[in-house]
């Protein structure tokens, strides 16, 4: 079981005059076995949160605590993060050329496990998460995100998530720039990853379509770097018919 806890969390970008709090006051817990959806407008500091949690240098953390089954995330570096079993699939991977996937997977799984997996049993593992999201085998072979399709990297980030089977996953707008049939996969993946393990997902995504394949146990709107409301699938129907009017409005008057 993973607990990951976020307490009063602040977050600024920038330095000197050019500082702006992003994040004012987050609280959230995310265990093991639970979905947690965070919605709200483009600008709100759902990514920020995303990459706060991760490790980002951008970010500078102003106040409050994160911690992983009581360990202090703030005081690891990024690789501690993940050997902990933290996971960011990021809204927009980077490429790294040079580096085929094969290798960095494999790189990957020997870093956060402590030793290389058998060959012969990581080979098959690798064909078969592939085949569940319908990659071709040839993609092993090219190097990591360069020339992908924004489906392809979606699908990479899932990949990688199946592979090294985090404790606590975080899906930075998983679901941006995924066509129809992209969005089914890769939301197949991650639903995998929830039936065949204990993994914890916080799911980051300001749009409704998403949740009809992956569906949360709860749901959080995001508005102005903070969460001002909370409840279950039902909210997310809400937020379809309704968009976020209800919440912005109040938040613009707060921030003034």
């Amino acid at each position: 079981m993973s607990v990951l806890e976020i307490r009063d969390l602040h977050v600024t970008v920038g330095e000197g005059d050019d500082t702006k709090e992003i994040l004012r006051g987050v609280d959230l817990t995310v265990r093991s076995g639970e979905t947690h959806a965070i919605m709200g407008p483009n600008g709100s500091g759902k990514s920020t949160l995303a990459y706060s949690i991760a490790g980002h240098p951008k970010y500078t953390i102003t106040g409050g605590t994160v911690t992983l089954d009581g360990e202090d995330v703030l005081a690891m570096s990024v690789d501690e993060r993940a050997r902990a079993g933290l996971f960011l699939a990021m809204q927009y991977p980077v490429e790294v050329p040079g580096v085929s996937v094969s290798n960095f997977l494999r790189t990957a799984a020997t870093a956060i496990k402590g030793e290389a997996p058998k060959l012969r049993t990581w080979v098959k593992d690798v064909k078969t998460e592939m085949a569940g999201l319908e990659m071709d085998s040839a993609f092993a072979e090219r190097n990591v995100n360069e020339g992908f399709s924004g489906g392809e990297k979606k699908r990479h980030e899932i990949l990688q998530m199946r592979l090294l089977k985090p404790g606590i996953a975080i899906l930075d707008e998983t679901d941006s720039g995924l066509d129809v049939d992209a969005l089914r996969v890769v939301s197949e993946g991650v639903n995998r990853s929830r039936e065949d393990s204990d993994v914890g997902v916080l799911l980051i995504t300001h749009y409704t379509r998403i949740l009809k394949y992956i569906k949360p146990d709860f749901v959080h709107v995001f508005v102005a770097g903070k969460i001002v409301d909370e409840g279950g699938p039902e909210l997310a129907a809400k937020l379809e018919d309704e968009g976020y009017a209800a919440y912005v409005k109040p938040a613009e008057v707060a921030q003034a």
